[in-house]
Order: C-alpha cells, then sequence, then structure tokens
C-alpha cells in the first residue's frame, strides 16, 4: 500500500490488463490471497515473513524487502529480504534474490531517468 512499491507496482501491472489485489501486513487471511497470486510481489518490511505456505505453486515471487541480519566473519553484511529465499524457491517458478535483485534494477532505472531527464 506504500506509494514506493505497492501502490506504483499496482498501477503499473494495471496498465497492463492485470488483476490486482494489494494486501498489507494486517490483512486478514493473508496466507490465502498470497496463495492465489500468480505473480506475487512482496514488500511488507519483515525478514523471511513469506514462506512456502503463502506462494502457489508455479508462481513469480519478487522480492522488494532487503534486511541486514548481522554480520559475517569475513565481515561481510548478511541481507535477506521479506521472502524465505531457500524456503520458497523450490516452489516457484521465478523469484529475485537479495541481495542482487531488484535493488540493482531501481538504481539502473534511476540512473536512467536521471540521464533522459538532463537530456531535456
Amino acid at each position: 500500500r506504500s506509494l514506493l512499491v505497492g501502490k506504483s507496482v499496482s498501477m503499473l501491472f494495471q496498465q497492463r490488463n492485470a488483476t490486482v489485489t494489494m494486501c498489507h501486513s494486517k490483512t486478514e487471511n493473508l496466507k490465502e490471497f498470497c496463495k492465489q497470486a500468480d505473480i506475487l510481489v512482496v514488500a511488507i518490511g519483515k525478514p523471511k515473513f513469506i514462506t512456502k505456505e503463502y506462494v502457489k505453486e508455479g508462481a513469480v515471487v519478487i522480492d522488494v524487502g532487503i534486511h541486514r541480519m548481522g554480520v559475517s566473519d569475513s565481515g561481510k553484511s548478511i541481507l535477506c529480504g521479506d521472502v524465505d529465499y531457500d524456503d520458497v524457491l523450490p516452489h516457484v517458478s521465478a523469484i529475485t534474490p537479495v541481495p542482487g535483485g531488484v535493488g540493482p534494477m531501481t538504481i539502473a532505472m534511476l540512473m536512467y531517468n536521471c540521464v533522459k531527464a538532463a537530456e531535456m
């Protein structure tokens, strides 16, 4: 339901004639709504919240969340998304990883739009 992700992605999908159901962390029966989705976009703000019980077999999952879970022995940040990637992976047709999924594409598009605006 956020302006940054929820409403923006909802409008993009609707422009392509998708049927969109928008849920949030307080949606009753959230698991049942998620389980119906062919494409599940997750930006709930809770690490590894979405597990295989929330995901329809063969769905596409886009994980927008990113959380710092600590630091490894080598000093690198341990990151995860809102989706429990390892739990969900065997059940979906495609999933964005965290890190390396939505984030780099977001940065690339921001830079593209800045360059495009500067050319005007």
